[in-house]
């Protein structure tokens, strides 16, 4: 019998088989621990990157919107809030293009008066001049409502501060008196002019 003269071969390939096999189940649980570990951590960077594209597109998204509020903020002070020299002549134009449009015989008279915001103007921010201007229309009480509603709807920024009505020299030809007011910036002061004035 062969298998007893090479029992210790045979033995020892026989250990050896099964510190192979030991070795292979051990090696692969412990690889396929490891690569379940490995698909984890790649997910989780994939939903981390996923969520910082997210927050990337949003602060773009802000970014933009506040570049845009920007804009119109700055296109609102320099066109509809701009400075008094700028825009008085204008708006005054305007007050009598509306009355013309609404069929009413153009105002003989307009009073201005002017009051400034000195606060913002001492800390070097943009002040601003409050316009006040008042005038008295005559005409029918349709005409002088479409005045009211073309004012309400100006591109101008001009608030109705108060309107009163009265009765004219005929039951179709009342008396409107108007007085409207808008804004003006004064331009930002220099920190230098301010405390020259202080």
């Amino acid at each position: 019998m062969t298998w007893r003269e090479h029992r210790v071969l045979l033995i020892a390939l026989g250990a050896l088989m099964v510190a192979n096999g030991i070795f292979f189940f051990t090696y692969r649980v412990q690889y396929e621990a490891r690569l379940k570990a490995l698909d984890a951590r790649l997910q989780q960077s994939e939903d981390d990157l996923q969520r910082a594209r997210n927050k990337r597109l949003a602060a773009e998204q802000t970014v933009a919107s506040y570049r845009k509020v920007q804009t119109d903020l700055q296109m609102l002070y320099n066109s509809r809030w701009a400075t008094e020299p700028q825009r008085l002549t204008r708006l005054y134009a305007e007050i009598k293009r509306l009355a013309a449009e609404s069929g009413i015989a153009m105002p003989k008279t307009f009073s201005f008066s002017r009051t400034e915001d000195r606060e913002m103007q001492k800390t070097g921010g943009i002040g601003t001049v409050t316009v006040t201007i008042s005038f008295t229309a005559q005409g029918s009480y349709q005409q002088l409502r479409r005045l009211i509603n073309r004012f309400e709807l100006s591109n101008q920024f001009v608030i109705i501060d108060a309107i009163n009505l009265g009765s004219g020299s005929s039951p179709d030809n009342l008396t409107l008196n108007v007085r409207l007011k808008t804004l003006f910036r004064e331009p930002a002061r220099s920190t230098m002019s301010v405390s020259k004035e202080m």
